[in-house]
């Protein structure tokens, strides 16, 4: 036989139950979809680069005849700068040998020096290939070989 205060209970027992219930799922769903925006957010993509073959090319004269071969990388953000980058990959290298040809063999001494090299490529590569096309998205440009001679 069920009393008034026993029913009173097991209702009060039951709304405790589902209030749990609720909260727990809530805190589930939080913690959850918290947790999995920080580990995408954190985890770095795969880097994509793009290797030149070697380029050889004669400096502005000071006083003497100069050459420098060098090998460049190229480290791109996405896989449609990498895509604009092979399919223009000449009008790459022309480029890349217009800034090299320009230069001196004194202004390529230093580690400074050949910072600011890597930044005068980058910023040339980094211009549209033709008027249609977005600007590529060329995050580093590295020396794999440096010979001055």
């Amino acid at each position: 036989m069920n009393t008034p205060k026993t029913r009173k209970l097991s209702v009060v027992l039951v709304a405790l139950a589902a209030l749990g219930i609720t909260a727990a799922g809530a805190a589930a769903y939080y913690l959850g979809s918290h947790q999995n925006g920080t580990a995408a957010a954190t985890v770095p993509k795969d880097p994509i680069f793009i290797a030149l073959e070697p380029l050889t090319v004669n400096l502005q004269p000071n006083g003497r005849s100069r050459f420098l071969h060098i090998g460049v990388t190229l480290k791109v953000a996405d896989t449609k700068s990498q895509g604009q980058v092979t399919q223009y990959l000449p009008e790459v290298r022309s480029r890349v040998l217009t800034v090299l040809s320009n230069r001196q063999a004194d202004s390529l001494l230093t580690p400074n020096d050949k910072t600011q090299l890597a930044g005068e490529i980058m910023a040339v590569l980094n211009q549209p290939f033709a008027p249609s096309l977005p600007s590529q998205k060329i995050s580093s440009v590295m020396f794999t070989t440096f010979m001055l001679q």
